[in-house]
């Protein structure tokens, strides 16, 4: 545990980090007048299997690499005095996917999670998250040289959950790391999926899907910070609304720094309204100190079903209900298929069909 920074702040909702996020509904995690658990909640599905390990380390041995001015990782940060560390061994291959579920207490809690890809190791992680929570936590990921790592995180939290977090991958010499983020449950849940690097070569994925329904605040903060030169990025998020009051915010920063010559960098966002009464911000942000480069770009887009799709499913005789239920999995399709689990692709896209069998969609 540590004391919380000197110069903390306690959001208000008019920074521009938090003006989206309405905070009244945080149950109080960004507050410290709110006493918060330390945790651990997260713990490995299954036995420990060659090539890697996981272990409770004290966070006074396992600190984080990274900096940050969120007001729930530096509170999550203050607050943890243990760390799960899962670790990959050097050139070790996993083949098997790696699963970390989420074990739940009865009160709000903080927790920290490290996951350390030795050099030259390939390992996917999936992070499992459900039931009903109020949590804050942190997981670092750190990719030495040559390794590739693929990240999972599925939130199907039920429907009072907040869940308030960040995943920030750091990326050596010719990594690579893979990420896919699914958000379809939760009350609240504001996500901040961030890379840096730190040495040449490396190369970040980012994909992500959310599905928001009645009420539900579903927000995804990409951050990717290219301050090392030769290294590439791309980042892919898709939204689906439906609802009164369905919002889901999506902020996309790439920031090129000056001596990042040889940047390749691009980030999408593509949001499909259902219904009147949703809403989708989505801000896609560019931000280059040098013009040696060798690509940038970005696109955003929302909008409303296309109708000659649903028509040309509708004239074959598919009906109405049916024909949009097949447009949604198709717009999805993209990113569910990478999972690379048929039975965790189809949960999710059943989960979501009976979403929409809820809000009549």
């Amino acid at each position: 545990m540590s004391a919380l920074p000197t110069n903390y702040l306690t959001p208000s909702g008019r920074e521009e980090a938090w003006r989206f996020t309405p905070l009244k509904r945080l149950n109080g995690l960004h507050d410290p007048a709110t006493v918060v658990a330390d945790r651990i909640s997260i713990a490995l599905s299954g036995a420990v299997r060659p090539g890697f390990t996981i272990a409770t380390v004290k966070a006074a041995d396992l600190p984080a690499k990274s900096s940050t001015d969120d007001a729930i990782i530096q509170r999550v940060r203050a607050t943890a005095s243990e760390v799960t560390h899962l670790q990959i061994a050097q050139e070790a291959v996993v083949a098997e996917p790696i699963v970390l579920t989420r074990t739940l207490g009865s009160s709000s809690e903080f927790s920290r999670t490290v996951i350390t890809a030795g050099a030259h190791s390939k390992a996917t992680v999936i992070v499992e998250n459900s039931g009903q929570a109020t949590i804050g936590e942190e997981i670092e990921l750190r990719l030495e040289a040559g390794s590739n790592l693929t990240f999972i995180t599925l939130q199907e939290w039920s429907e009072n959950t907040v869940h308030l977090g960040r995943h920030h991958a750091i990326v050596g010499r010719d990594a690579t790391f893979n990420s896919i983020t699914v958000t379809i449950g939760g009350s609240l849940v504001r996500l901040l999926p961030t890379v840096e690097y730190s040495d040449q070569g490396g190369s970040a994925e980012l994909l992500g899907l959310y599905f928001a329904t009645d009420g539900q605040h579903l927000e995804h903060r990409v951050h990717v910070d290219h301050g090392i030169p030769n290294a590439k990025s791309r980042v892919t998020y898709k939204g689906v609304l439906a609802g009164d009051q369905a919002r889901t915010v999506w902020i996309g920063d790439v920031f090129i720094r000056g001596n990042a010559e040889g940047t390749d960098t691009y980030e999408l966002n593509k949001n499909l309204l259902l219904t009147d009464g949703a809403r989708a911000d989505s801000v896609p942000n560019l931000e280059i100190e040098t013009g040696e480069i060798v690509g940038a770009g970005h696109a955003s887009t929302t909008g409303r079903f296309d109708d000659e799709q649903l028509f040309y499913l509708m004239s074959r005789g598919i009906p109405m209900a049916d024909a949009r239920r097949l447009v949604i999995r198709g717009f999805f399709t993209e990113i569910i298929n990478k999972i690379g689990s048929e039975a965790i692709e189809e949960r999710l896209m059943s989960r979501i069909d009976s979403q929409l069998e809820k809000v009549g969609a």
